[in-house]
């Protein structure tokens, strides 16, 4: 693998024990709602999607991120949610790594319910990391009205933050 060599080894690595387990785990195991497979299975595409893409392969790593973003609406509604970090956070945190902002800024308007495309149970009104990711897009964009309300919310977000929120997922650090 290209990049950042050990790290990437040792995370291919350990991806690889992670999926032996899951081929072995009974089909009986369910995480409340819904079967433990199909939630492992989100966690198998995220964490693909990002190995390849930090290891280079940037277009396969993004149809892994996709595939975890489908597998995660497709989860039975269950509270809590049976897989807690959104797909969507990487995914378009990932697209922004590469400039393509136009496609990372209607993944953060879906996530955050700023259209009708997910059914309520999937998205994540005022989200911080959301609202970091469009507010970076509409910056990018040169938005400014729209921005005003985002950058209110995402203010608010951040004052109850323990953690500092610097891109909308810690696979893509900082933004530039």
């Amino acid at each position: 693998m290209e990049g950042e060599g050990a790290d990437l080894d040792a995370a291919a690595a350990e991806l690889d024990r992670f999926i032996v387990a899951r081929a072995a785990m009974p089909e009986t195991r369910f995480m409340f709602n819904n079967p433990a497979d199909s939630v492992l299975e989100i966690a198998e595409a995220m964490a693909k999607g990002e190995l390849y893409y930090k290891s280079g392969n940037i277009e396969e790593g993004f149809t892994h991120l996709h595939a975890a973003v489908a597998a995660s609406d497709g989860l039975l509604y269950d509270e809590p949610w049976g897989w807690m970090q959104p797909p969507r956070h990487a995914l378009a945190a990932l697209l922004m790594d590469q400039k393509r902002y136009d496609e990372a800024e209607p993944i953060y308007r879906a996530d955050l319910g700023l259209d009708k495309t997910l059914a309520r149970a999937v998205q994540h009104p005022r989200n911080v990391w959301s609202l970091h990711g469009l507010d970076e897009c509409l910056v990018r964009r040169g938005e400014t009205v729209e921005r005003r309300h985002v950058k209110a919310l995402l203010d608010q977000a951040l004052a109850r933050s323990e953690v500092r929120v610097r891109a909308s997922c810690y696979c893509r650090m900082a933004a530039e």
